[in-house]
């Protein structure tokens, strides 16, 4: 699915249409019968291209003058086309059209390969898009084939003349099989017709007005219908190109409101294909953008191919390649490319070309690979005769471009893409494509791309909405090259979720950030928790801080060894014991730890610290979050040492000795409590220690498991684009086999039409096949095919032909010989070798042709000559058979006798030259020539005359005069009954 650029639409468009018209031969009646039904106030501005002598002036501009009430001109440079006038263009110049102006200049190519009419279409639909009209008058060719092809994709209405009324039907009638007309009209209705167009809403602003509602439920209602029949989606094509094409569509029936179009599509699922096939924007040319191509070639491609390993299979997809022309000129440039490279001696590389479209007519053009002569505009000479076959059609792309690339229909909006690709093509596609849609294939993309491969684009679009998918590698002529990061990775999970996902379903929305007004419940909240909230860190149920508020630095501190975030690893010395007692049990299910003091080391002496341990809910999806969704808020808060006032003693203030031994006791009670405490606490952190270098395990463990995984999932993929080629390559393979099938049908169906019994044998007579009228001459039957033929028994009488037929092989001359069967037929055998289309020889071919028949009536022809000789020669009577022309056909023995001469003397003479014109008498030329054609026979008619050496002779002649049979002409008898001597004739 392809186009011209878009950037050709945002040029300023003129405020009327402006319609190219061309012709060839014949073209000046289809001219004048046009303008004398085109009024004067059309609105419309002509511009005529025929094909004009280049040495000599044209007439063309008098002559149109006198059949139109506009002003006709010949064109000149850079003249602004007007309104209601006709412009012809001049004699050996090429005319194109840029922001409504003429542009004119010299031809480059040589005379007899020029295309005026192709070129000024082509710009007129660059230049005005929508606006533009083609149409197509009498010539012979294909001249204009391609202009109406980029009229239609630009929107624009296409003419041809009805191939009846023209007088050349060449250019028509091959505009009308390319498919790219949208009326078909005699010349003079044409204007009527442009009047009807004009009426439209596409011609009416340069900006179409915003669509009552009633207007958009119709055009949905269309597009609904569309989808149910087709399958396919058009509801995020730009809505401004879909009204124009469904307005086209409406108005060649006659409808114009969309919604009783949409009942009329409903009932007439005709018309819906039809709609489908216009919706379809299959317009595209070889090299198109030709510095984009020399781009591609000297500055992309080069370091894409260098340093490939032997073997590497350099990947294309070509996505919309409507009919082919894109997928080929890629094809040209790697084939270019690879031959450069074996011409180095550098590795061999191999390529594979995807390309793919939504209508299966425009593939099957491309599989086919034929087009018409006009590509020589855009293909170079070189290049036509190296990978281009001419015929009287036009040209044919060589098999060895063919093999390169596979065809196949598919949708790249809603079916899954190609994998692994170094290079994906897909230019003027997006630009028809809603943004929306345009953000879900650009990720596509990159998700078929390998790392480092080339998107390319046309000149019109770009990727600037995701930029971090691709990098610029050349901006002006659109290539990029796809980044694969984090970021990317997750946009190609999105990507694939665009074509897996329910076609229909709504497309992700852009969050946007938007001011907030101020919040001063937020705000004061804020506040009191700075001034009065206690430190607190955020812990799972395993201790792991997950968020930090505060100054926790008087209560944790880092660990020593490897670094960790567990909160009982860093608790300062007095607050480890209790916090691993609390973690030690279910945190989730105990109680709640409130406000218990514990004294804690710090700064070389003890503080004493109030904490708690509390459970908090959390929200769903939290990162790092087990699945209960359980965490814990462990709140740090200093306390206040009370203020000790001395207490005063009478007396002595030293301690009574029960009292000293009394703390002694407690204080030894106390340090052995903190060594054991001590040893407690390492063999718990050697325990712990063990647990963490089985987790560490266990992780290693998991790694593995996910690293297996992410492989399967890599094969997965790989599968699965093997499973798409293989599926594309199978559809080609059907329609080969299709094919095949249909060429065997038609073979079966002619050998057993022509009653001949075949017999095909290969170079050592074994049977390779035979048609059913052979069993009469060669008893055979299924199973023989593959025995040699000399095992097979014959009907032939006598010899049987295996020596003629290793003679036929041998010696590559074919023999014929009449043979007869056992139940009395006679058949004509014909061998002759057989030829491959390669002209080798695999075989013989025994034809068998029953000639009983003939041969009967052949036989019967020569008993009945024989018997007639026979009665003539046994008739005493001279008697001789003349044909039409009077000439001796034959004679009887005793005509040579009585008048001495011989058969060579008579035969296939005429009857008044015998004898040196002794025949030439006077009453016999009566007889033969005035009085025989009157009559059937004439009896006793006598005949007198003086022979020469016989002397005057009387003769009583009988003549008969023998009516024509088929294949005989007619023949006269002459029956001499009586001859009889006479006295010498007197003199005169």
């Amino acid at each position: 699915m392809d186009e011209v650029p878009a950037a050709a639409t945002t040029v300023p468009l003129a405020a009327f249409p402006i319609v190219g018209i061309g012709a060839s031969a014949g073209g000046l009646e289809a001219f004048e019968a046009f303008f004398r039904a085109c009024p004067a106030d059309t609105g419309m501005a002509f511009v005529l291209v025929p094909h004009l002598d280049p040495g000599h002036e044209s007439l063309l501009t008098e002559i149109l003058q006198r059949t139109t009430a506009m002003p006709v001109v010949q064109a000149l440079d850079q003249v602004t086309v007007a309104a209601d006038h006709v412009y012809i263009i001049p004699p050996n110049r090429e005319m194109s059209i840029l922001h409504g102006v003429l542009q004119l200049s010299l031809p480059e190519l040589a005379r007899g390969m020029r295309m005026p009419i192709d070129a000024f279409l082509r710009s007129l639909a660059e230049d005005q898009a929508e606006r533009a009209i083609g149409i197509i008058l009498s010539g012979t060719a294909t001249d204009g084939t391609l202009g109406l092809r980029a009229i239609l994709g630009a929107g624009g209405v296409c003419m041809v003349q009805e191939p009846a009324t023209a007088k050349y039907d060449g250019m028509p009638q091959s505009a009308i099989n390319a498919g790219y007309v949208t009326h078909i009209l005699p010349a003079e209705k044409m204007p009527a017709m442009l009047l009807e167009v004009a009426r439209q809403s596409a011609f009416r602003l340069a900006v179409p007005p915003v669509r009552p509602e009633k207007a958009v439920s119709g055009m949905n209602q269309i597009l609904l219908q569309l989808r149910s029949s087709t399958g396919h989606d058009f509801s995020l094509y730009k809505k401004s190109t879909i009204g124009r094409r469904i307005e086209r569509r409406m108005a060649q029936q006659g409808i114009e409101d969309m919604a009783v179009y949409a009942r009329f599509l409903k009932d007439n699922p005709s018309e819906t294909q039809k709609l489908f096939k216009e919706l379809l924007i299959n317009v595209t040319s070889f090299f198109r953008d030709p510095n984009a191509f020399i781009a591609l070639k000297d500055t992309i491609l080069p370091p894409m191919l260098a340093g490939k390993p032997a073997g590497y299979v350099f990947r294309v997809w070509v996505a919309g390649c409507a009919s082919g022309e894109e997928a080929y000129s890629i094809a040209i440039v790697l084939l270019e490319l690879l031959d450069e490279i074996k011409a180095k001696h550098e590795q061999e590389l191999s390529v594979q070309i995807y390309a793919t479209d939504l209508d299966d007519d425009a593939i099957a053009v491309a599989r086919v690979g034929h087009y018409p002569p006009n590509i020589a505009q855009d293909v170079t000479p070189e290049r036509l005769h190296r990978f281009f076959t001419k015929d009287e059609a036009g040209y044919k792309v060589k098999k060895d471009i063919r093999d390169l690339v596979v065809f196949a229909v598919q949708s790249v909006i809603k079916d899954p893409p190609f994998t692994k690709l170094d290079l994906l093509s897909c230019r003027n596609l997006m630009i028809y494509l809603e943004p929306e849609q345009q953000n879900r294939l650009i990720p596509t993309f990159h998700y078929a791309l390998k790392p480092g491969g080339v998107l390319f684009l046309s000149a019109s679009e770009s990727i600037t909405s995701q930029p971090e998918l691709f990098s610029a590698l050349d901006r002006k002529w659109k290539f990029y090259r796809a980044v694969h990061s984090g970021t990317s990775t997750a946009a190609q999970t999105t990507s694939y979720a665009s074509w897996t996902a329910d076609s229909h379903g709504n497309a992700p929305r852009v969050v946007m950030n938007k001011a907030k007004e101020i919040n001063f419940d937020d705000l004061t909240r804020r506040v009191l928790l700075q001034s009065y909230a206690p430190a607190s860190v955020v812990t799972d149920l395993k201790g792991n801080i997950l968020y930090v508020y505060g100054d926790t630095g008087r209560f944790l501190r880092p660990a020593p060894g490897q670094a960790t975030l567990n909160v009982v690893e860093m608790a300062r010395e007095g607050l480890q014991l209790d916090l691993r007692k609390i973690f030690l049990n279910d945190p989730a299910q105990s109680t709640p730890t409130l406000n218990r003091e514990v004294s804690v080391k710090s700064n070389g002496g003890f503080s004493t610290v109030s904490f708690s341990v509390r459970r908090m809910p959390t929200q769903q999806g939290v990162a790092g979050v087990e699945a209960n969704g359980n965490l814990l808020l462990v709140s740090f808060q200093d306390v206040a040492e009370p203020i000790k006032h001395p207490r005063r003693r009478r007396g002595k203030t030293a301690i009574e000795p029960a009292e000293q031994q009394h703390v002694e006791q407690l204080e030894r009670e106390l340090a052995y409590a903190r060594e054991s405490q001590q040893a407690s606490t390492e063999e718990q952190q050697a325990f712990n220690e063990e647990l963490k270098s089985t987790n560490e395990e266990l992780q290693s463990a998991n790694e593995e498991l996910q690293s297996s995984n992410e492989e399967l999932e890599t094969s997965k993929e790989e599968l699965q684009s093997l499973n798409e080629e293989i599926v594309t390559v199978n559809s080609e393979l059907n329609a080969k086999i299709e094919q095949l099938s249909d060429m065997q049908n038609d073979m079966k169906n002619l050998l057993d039409s022509i009653n001949t019994g075949t017999i095909f044998l290969d170079r050592h007579l074994i049977i390779r096949r035979y048609t059913p009228a052979a069993v009469k001459v060669y008893r055979l039957i299924a199973s023989d095919v593959g025995r040699p033929l000399a095992d097979i028994k014959s009907a032939i009488e006598g010899d049987d032909l295996l020596v003629d037929l290793q003679t036929v092989h041998d010696t590559l001359i074919p023999i014929e010989r009449e043979v007869r069967t056992t139940d009395g037929l006679w058949y004509l055998a014909r061998m002759q070798p057989y030829r491959t289309l390669d002209n080798v020889i695999a075989g013989v071919v025994l034809t068998f042709t029953e000639v009983t028949a003939f041969k009967l009536a052949s036989d019967e022809v020569r008993r009945a000559q024989g018997l007639a000789e026979g009665i003539i020669n046994t008739v005493s009577e001279p008697l001789i058979v003349l044909d039409k022309a009077l000439q001796v056909v034959s004679a009887s023995r005793s005509f040579y006798q009585h008048f001495q001469v011989t058969a060579t003397e008579t035969v296939g003479r005429k009857i008044y030259d015998l004898g040196n014109g002794q025949w030439n008498i006077p009453t016999l030329r009566q007889l033969l020539e005035d009085l025989l054609p009157q009559r059937q026979a004439l009896d006793g008619y006598v005949v007198e005359h003086d022979f020469p050496g016989l002397g005057p002779r009387r003769m009583v002649l009988n003549a008969r005069r023998i009516a024509p049979t088929p294949g005989n002409t007619e023949s006269i008898l002459l029956a001499m009954v009586a001859v009889v001597a006479i006295e010498p004739l007197e003199k005169p």
